[in-house]
């Protein structure tokens, strides 16, 4: 395992530690990550190495942006998924935040379950899913996923636990 892969998991650690105790990822951690990642690539790979990282930043964005427009996710998460696109590029980044879309995914159900509104928390998505697409629903509010008194998670962890499965299924 090169050393890159430790910068990750060491960042994916703290950010994961910091979200779990505070709700936030700090700019002071994601923002630097950001740029190490672009840097190391370019620097080792030259202009490939570039367009590289562009690709992975580029596609955490595509495939985060439209939950974190949503209220899903918030900015830090977001930054931390393109953070790790500088790093691993667009491919493996593709992988990993599938598998952390599963793994946050299993993380709310249990979540959910474990407060005793997996039923509440499924009508919501449903009608958050509905109002995507515009058909109606019952509620009376627009769909929304910051609503008071919604469940949230962590994600950080999600992407922790993602950004693994990738490191596995790439050099395992």
């Amino acid at each position: 395992m090169n050393w890159n892969w430790w910068t990750i998991f060491i960042v994916l650690a703290v950010a994961t530690a910091w979200d779990l105790s505070s709700r936030r990822i700090p700019n002071w951690l994601v923002l630097p990550f950001l740029v190490a990642g672009f840097a190391i690539s370019a620097i080792h790979r030259g202009i490939p190495g570039m367009e590289s990282s562009l690709a992975g930043i580029a596609v955490a964005g595509l495939l985060m942006g439209p939950l974190c427009m949503l209220r899903g996710m918030g900015m830090g998460d977001l930054k931390l998924c393109a953070g790790l696109g500088a790093w691993i590029g667009p491919g493996q980044v593709s992988f990993a935040l599938v598998m952390t879309a599963i793994a946050g995914g299993v993380i709310a159900v249990g979540y959910a379950a474990r407060h005793r509104s997996l039923g509440r928390s499924l009508d919501g998505i449903g009608d958050l899913i509905a109002g995507i697409f515009g058909a109606k629903t019952e509620r009376k509010e627009p769909p929304s996923l910051d609503r008071p008194g919604a469940l949230s998670i962590p994600y950080a962890p999600a992407i922790a636990i993602g950004t693994v499965f990738a490191f596995l299924a790439h050099h395992g």
